[in-house]
């Protein structure tokens, strides 16, 4: 626990200071290389052999199951759930892992507004990775929707769902309250990502939400000049139709 002195008098004290400092530091090193790279058969080879790698966290403090949720190795993130990982409220969010979410907020609706340790709130990492039955259920017990990240980014629910192409849970926070000329990294908004990213449905929901077509970044892009910069010229029609400034 936080606050208690390591006790050399331990029995386990020699096996733990062993295992944080000798070999098993190079076997993590390893474990989250093969994580990053997205090889399955590593990780599982290597949680066989030890199996308590799967609670442990890199040099950064990501555990492994964050990080296979952050690097899209989907995969991975499944092995690690069904080898039974521990997780804290964020990475339980962001793993989409409805009861266990319940299970801790239920007792304390106030983690609803909670904030991962790298500075996201909660309810964008579940709008973020597509997990609109958590972002749904946070919601309800007092999550904020607009609530931006702490750690300079500025990234909220709306960004993270338009970034991802979630069109469902884009849809669904607009229809709560998301702000859709939330202004962010660069001076980008939502609709200015969407173009940017190709993303037809997206920019058409925006539109009906009130995004400001006439919204540019901080170097002076429109909507309609991302979106041909990335060749995606139906939407830059759709932009210009709209009255979009070029």
């Amino acid at each position: 626990m936080q606050g208690e002195q390591d006790d050399p008098s331990d029995p386990g004290y020699n096996r733990v200071f062993l295992r944080e400092r000798g070999p098993f530091m190079a076997q993590m090193k390893e474990f989250f290389a093969a994580i990053g790279a997205g090889n399955t058969a590593v990780v599982r080879t290597m949680l066989d052999a030890e199996p308590a790698l799967i609670n442990a966290k890199n040099e950064h403090g990501q555990s492994a199951i964050l990080m296979a949720v952050y690097s899209g190795r989907s995969e991975i993130r499944d092995l690690l759930l069904a080898r039974g990982v521990s997780m804290e409220l964020h990475e339980a969010v962001a793993a989409g892992q409805l009861d266990r979410v319940k299970h801790l907020v239920d007792a304390s609706p106030e983690l609803s507004r909670s904030y991962s340790p790298d500075g996201f709130p909660i309810f964008a990492l579940a709008c973020a990775f597509g997990h609109l039955p958590v972002a749904m259920y946070l919601f309800e017990v007092g999550a904020q929707v607009n609530a931006a990240a702490s750690n300079g980014t500025g990234y909220n629910a709306l960004t993270g769902a338009v970034a991802g192409g979630r069109a469902e849970i884009a849809d669904w926070l607009l229809q709560n309250a998301a702000d859709p000329n939330y202004r962010y990294g660069g001076g980008f908004t939502p609709l200015l990502t969407a173009a940017a990213n190709g993303h037809m449905e997206i920019v058409e929901m925006l539109l009906l939400h009130g995004a400001d077509i006439y919204a540019k970044t901080n170097d002076g892009k429109s909507a309609v000049n991302i979106a041909e910069e990335r060749k995606h010229a139906e939407i830059a029609e759709l932009l210009r139709g709209k009255g979009a400034p070029a």
